[in-house]
């Protein structure tokens, strides 16, 4: 038996308010990775990567989920940044939105902050609007380094964060967020290879990290990509999954988390990239596979999800 949920998501007692501003890994400029999350009653989001911003906000405000207009919003309960990686699908909609926006925090790994500092917040990309960096710093974006070996307090929230070294596309790098609201928890997870076809460990030492919030029952979600249908050759996956992949990752989570710990259990599927049949090829692998019966989330643009 399987779970398909393309539209709402609601649990009645949700710790997290997740608002999706763009779920695809590419070719639709206007809908590209960017997931606000805020805790349940809150109005102060965070943004998990910001490929789209003000196209999802257009997207909530006239879907009826968000009430204040578009640019309020943006300036008023956008709280912070999260950014997984440097790739223009997680950060173009903050660069370009960036004239308009208030002071903010961006948080994220050294390597990424580097990205951010010396490719595009320069005077040949664009405005420094950053706090470092080419000079003059504007001074706008404050960049706060995070450490793998520690939880952080989001500023102006009341979350905190901690960061996972992912690999994509070897020697490429991406982060997952573990986010802590009280003594609840969300898993979003940037762009991310398999270790097996990366080299690496990294996705090992997250699942062996949040294994033991599940019996506990308080990992409330994860998001995590599947960027590709399962035709698409291992050589050719650019640091990505694919269904037969993400499964792969999850049955490890669930060994190292007891017995059916994933029956039921919210899983968003993100950064599909939907150039041709990709999307319901995905769809419907996914849905064939689910041997864990996990309840699998298609997120829509504009539409919140409660966890």
């Amino acid at each position: 038996m399987f779970f398909c949920i393309i539209v709402q998501y609601s649990n009645a007692q949700s710790s997290f308010t997740i608002l999706p501003l763009g779920v695809y890994g590419g070719s639709d400029e206007s809908n590209l990775s960017a997931y606000l999350l805020a805790p349940r009653d809150s109005q102060n989001y965070i943004c998990l990567d910001a490929g789209t911003i003000y196209d999802g906000l257009k997207a909530a405000h006239s879907k009826g989920f968000i009430k204040k207009n578009e640019a309020d919003f943006f300036k008023e309960n956008i709280k912070a940044y999260l950014i997984s990686h440097g790739h223009l699908d997680h950060v173009a909609g903050m660069i370009i939105n960036s004239p308009n926006d208030v002071k903010k925090n961006i948080y994220a790994l050294p390597f990424c902050i580097d990205i951010l500092k010396t490719k595009y917040f320069t005077w040949t990309s664009w405005a420094n609007f950053a706090n470092e960096g080419e000079q003059p710093a504007l001074k706008k974006y404050t960049y706060n380094y995070l450490d793998t070996s520690k939880e952080t307090l989001i500023e102006n929230t009341s979350l905190f964060v901690k960061p996972f070294l992912l690999s994509h596309s070897a020697p490429g790098k991406s982060t997952a967020f573990l986010i802590r609201n009280n003594d609840d928890y969300f898993l979003y997870f940037g762009d991310t290879g398999d270790d097996a076809i990366e080299q690496s460990n990294n996705l090992k030492i997250v699942w062996n990290a949040v294994a033991p919030l599940l019996p506990a029952k308080k990992l409330k979600g994860i998001s995590i990509e599947c960027s590709y249908p399962d035709e698409q050759n291992d050589k050719q996956l650019f640091g990505h999954l694919k269904p037969d992949l993400l499964f792969k990752n999850l049955k490890e989570l669930e060994n190292l988390a007891g017995k059916n710990s994933l029956q039921n259990f919210p899983v968003i599927i993100a950064h599909i990239k939907p150039d041709g049949d990709n999307e319901t090829l995905i769809h419907e692998e996914l849905e064939k596979e689910n041997t864990l019966n996990v309840k699998l989330i298609f997120p829509k643009q504009g539409e919140k999800i409660n966890l």
